[in-house]
């Protein structure tokens, strides 16, 4: 386990999406969450005390979570300045980029002399098998998206804790950085060799006969070049009995691939309940969940009545209307109220 209370990077970060890793643990772990660290041409925050490295250490952080995400996953000259920082004050470091803490030499050998911890988050386990696609018991939910970084991880968090509110068993099954560092546990499944994936996620659910669900966080999209076949490894590992779509309505292109527009909504969950037949011959979609922040109120729930009139399904925002329509559509129990109107 990762030394808590945390000290979370922004450094010189400006974009809203590249620091999800920071903010998540802001969301879902504030209690362990000192304050946050960012340079003066950082134009975000996450609502919590900004501190120098000298300041977080008197606070009491015991590690300094390397909260960002940049295209190929990379340390600049910078960060390491800052996590050098960071150890001379006595912290651990965490990160959950592809590039490993322990592979920066400076970084290695500071830690070693300063009796310190490097935990490198996205280690995938050694004894990773390959995927069979033989039937399994249990009870499986994946979330897709049309795009990375479109809020598949807050939707599985949402589905899992609402499951269990209806007095249902459900786990979180963490499988990329940020999801880890919440959970605890998990597997960073675009740091698998690709001819394991789908057995990393065998891994991560197993048999199940307890009547519970396995909630399982997706990754990437099937219609996203750089990462699809992330995804498509997934889809064959969960087996999963359900599907949710996720959607950022705000997108203009891919991330990252200006000029690549998005796939339509009814386009990607076709295409993903196809994908996910192969293992999984009974799959089904229970909804639509989209990250609406950027939107009015009013704007958004219209945006969702659409939706569910065009695709047949139940579509929300989960953080900003709740997610019960969903749990209703997927225990087949009647919807008693539009999820649009949950929040009113």
């Amino acid at each position: 386990m990762i030394p808590a209370p945390y000290l979370l990077y922004l450094g010189h970060s400006t974009d809203f999406v590249g620091i999800k890793t920071s903010r998540g643990l802001a969301e879902f772990r504030r209690p362990d969450c000192v304050g946050e660290f960012r340079h003066d041409d950082s134009t975000l925050t996450l609502g919590l005390p900004r501190m120098t490295i000298e300041e977080g250490a008197a606070a009491g952080a015991k590690t300094l979570v390397l909260g960002i995400a940049n295209s190929g996953g990379v340390m600049g000259g910078d960060l390491v300045g800052d996590a050098m920082a960071a150890l001379n004050a006595g912290m651990n470091i965490a990160a959950g980029l592809h590039q490993r803490l322990r592979d920066v030499s400076e970084l290695a050998a500071l830690a070693r002399e300063k009796n310190l911890q490097l935990f490198d988050v996205r280690d995938p386990p050694a004894d990773m098998k390959v995927g069979n696609g033989y039937a399994r018991a249990g009870r499986r939910i994946l979330t897709v998206g049309t795009d990375c970084s479109v809020g598949k991880m807050y939707t599985t968090i949402a589905i899992a804790d609402a499951l269990k509110a209806r007095g249902e068993k459900a786990d979180f099954r963490a499988t990329g950085q940020t999801g880890i560092l919440i959970a605890g546990s998990g597997v960073p499944i675009d740091a698998v060799v690709a001819d394991f994936i789908s057995g990393g996620i065998e891994a991560l659910a197993p048999e199940r006969t307890d009547g519970g669900w396995d909630v399982i966080e997706g990754q990437g999209s099937l219609f996203h070049p750089s990462f699809a076949g992330v995804s498509t490894g997934l889809l064959h590992g969960a087996q999963p009995e359900a599907l949710i779509l996720c959607h950022d309505p705000s997108r203009s292109h891919m991330r990252g691939i200006p000029g690549r527009a998005l796939p339509g909504l009814k386009e990607c969950l076709e295409a993903n309940l196809q994908t996910a037949r192969l293992t999984s011959p009974n799959v089904r979609a229970v909804g639509v969940c989209l990250n609406t922040s950027r939107m009015e109120k009013v704007e958004a729930e219209a945006l969702c009545r659409r939706i569910e009139a065009e695709l047949g399904l139940p579509c929300t925002d989960p953080i900003a209307f709740g997610v019960e329509a969903i749990i209703d559509e997927l225990l087949c129990t009647e919807v008693s109220r539009p999820v649009t109107t949950a929040s009113s």
